[in-house]
């Protein structure tokens, strides 16, 4: 097989790899491969909210509350996610791993790596990913995600993230 364009891990229901493929083949096919994603939140706890363009494939003009995209191969969720973070909003920040879950998700099934950022300044959205964004308090979050278009799995990721165990949920910094 000739590999021509994005090429990720192809792995197993226990996450490890099987071969490396297209990752257009590996959605058609519906095999298994990975997704970095994560969670920007400002000092003050607000959660970055975006909309993605009405131009694109995937999810046209939908909301997510996460931003990221394939993990490549030969890269780690963490690499994935910190790659992500500047070609998305053109930052460099430091990414926590929250959790991971197989994900059954719309167009394809594939690991969903969940990772948690700081991001303290000024934003470059890259407008081909993201159309809007804005910083929401987590309470507007959770209303906003059944008002409006939210990618579904986002959906069932927020879910999974305000599952996390207390000590593993972010917190926003204390003020004296």
């Amino acid at each position: 097989m000739t590999l021509t364009g994005e090429q990720v891990e192809r792995v197993d229901e226990h996450d490890r790899v099987l071969d490396i493929v297209d990752r257009g083949e590996a959605v058609r096919r519906g095999w298994l491969h990975r997704v970095a994603t994560v969670v920007c939140r400002d000092p003050g706890g607000r959660i970055l909210v975006h909309r993605r363009p009405e131009h694109v494939t995937r999810f046209p003009g939908q909301y997510n509350w996460l931003l990221g995209g394939a993990v490549e191969a030969g890269e780690s969720y963490e690499e994935a996610a910190t790659r992500e973070l500047k070609e998305e909003l053109g930052i460099r920040a430091t990414v926590r791993f929250a959790f991971k879950y197989l994900c059954r998700g719309e167009i394809s099934p594939y690991w969903l790596g969940v990772h948690e950022a700081v991001v303290d300044g000024d934003t470059t959205p890259d407008p081909s990913e993201i159309a809007w964004h804005d910083w929401l308090p987590e309470a507007e979050l959770r209303q906003r995600l059944w008002q409006w278009p939210f990618v579904s799995d986002s959906r069932e990721a927020y879910t999974k993230y305000t599952e996390l165990p207390e000590n593993l949920q972010p917190r926003p910094p204390s003020h004296p």
